[in-house]
């Protein structure tokens, strides 16, 4: 026993101090991921598959926009920088909601679509 009363056994473990960081760490990342799912779903945007996207230049085209993960852009918050196959450059593009576009702007966004994973 200590003289100032604590018990060896009230003092934390070494092995479980240096996991409470990282526990901490995937707790906040996932509940980060769940509030981008919940968000983009009650705004109306499609996600987890091919999805339509609009670059800085106007061009519509479809990629596959993942939560939490990018393998083909940089992630910056809502917005993803990546390569526009309408206009082949890099560009800022968003997600768009498919009721906000007509019939042929939809047609249009599925005749390019980014590069694909293999």
């Amino acid at each position: 026993m200590t003289c100032d009363g604590d018990s060896p056994s009230s003092q934390p473990n070494s092995a479980t101090a240096r996991r409470r960081p990282r526990k901490v760490a995937l707790t906040l990342g996932v509940l980060a991921l769940a509030a981008e799912v919940l968000v983009l779903r009650s705004r109306g945007y499609g996600i987890g598959g091919n999805v339509v996207v609009r670059c800085r230049r106007g061009h519509l085209f479809t990629t596959i926009w993942i939560p939490g993960a990018s393998l083909k852009a940089l992630r910056l918050g809502w917005a993803r920088i990546q390569r526009c196959p309408v206009g082949g450059h890099w560009s800022l593009v968003a997600l768009v909601r498919l009721s906000e576009l007509t019939d042929e702007e939809r047609q249009s966004a599925r005749q390019y679509h980014d590069l694909r994973i293999p």
